[in-house]
């Protein structure tokens, strides 16, 4: 697919594998909407690439933030890109994962389980949807292509780990819906694919230890290379996946060869 004089949307786009992603698709030639809460990131990130890109502040759990992330997107350019790599805000009260029954024998909320999968799921859907909606709008390109929605996954939702019950079970529904949405858009000319990372240097580690620290503790776990990974790399394969028309319908694992 052309990504010359279209544009792009990333959820996240002001942390590592968005800021990554928007970087590599603004080469491409892509106006990008930053989409993220991070307001001093996004609006730096948005001055740096230029070129028409924008920030636009975006509650991932408000439907109509979304619509106007994708609203800015459509404003710029054609959307034909999107790609999902936002977090979110903890459960209310919680401290960090939490096993299903801890050792005390005290069980965890269903409201935050609940909240996990709203987050990293139910929000996945609802820009999926919405970027599509827009997309089906657009004229076609070669092959009938009018774009692509890329989720992000994990390998959580292969291989979870204790207390990763409710991320396990989003990054689950994130790889399960993946080929289903691609048959559901099919017939509108619009991709679907789904990135499943493993462990890599975002700002979800770097905000507790340095980089050298992380890749001591982190790194030794992936088989080959034996490090964390780059957000870069991340962005590399998001961006191939918008340009080869031909990968549809799965979820690349993006981990080293690392199995829990």
């Amino acid at each position: 697919m052309d990504l010359t004089n279209a544009s792009a949307l990333v959820t996240g786009g002001a942390g590592g594998f968005g800021s990554a992603t928007a970087r590599r698709l603004a080469q491409r030639g892509m106006k990008v909407v930053i989409a993220d809460v991070a307001d001093e990131r996004g609006e730096a990130l948005a001055k740096e690439l230029g070129a028409g890109s924008v920030y636009v502040r975006t509650d991932i759990m408000d439907e109509e933030s979304i619509a106007r992330a994708v609203q800015a997107a459509v404003d710029l350019a054609p959307l034909r890109a999107a790609v999902v790599v936002h977090g979110g805000p903890p459960p209310p009260g919680a401290t960090g994962a939490a096993r299903t029954v801890n050792r005390e024998g005290k069980r965890i909320p269903l409201a935050h389980f609940a909240h996990t999968v709203g987050v990293y799921l139910n929000s996945a859907f609802a820009v999926t949807s919405q970027a599509a909606e827009a997309m089906a709008k657009n004229a076609p390109l070669a092959s009938n292509q009018r774009g692509v929605v890329i989720n992000t996954a994990s390998i959580a939702g292969y291989e979870g780990q204790p207390g990763q019950a409710a991320y396990s079970a989003a990054k689950g529904g994130i790889i399960g819906m993946t080929l289903t949405i691609a048959r559901d858009l099919a017939p509108i000319g619009v991709r679907a694919m789904a990135i499943a990372p493993g462990t890599f240097l975002t700002l979800a580690y770097s905000a507790r230890m340095t980089d050298e620290e992380a890749q001591a503790k982190w790194g030794p776990m992936v088989p080959n290379p034996h490090r964390m990974g780059d957000p870069d790399e991340y962005a590399q394969l998001a961006a191939q996946i918008c340009e080869n028309d031909f990968l549809n319908g799965t979820t690349i694992r993006l981990d080293g060869a690392q199995r829990f």
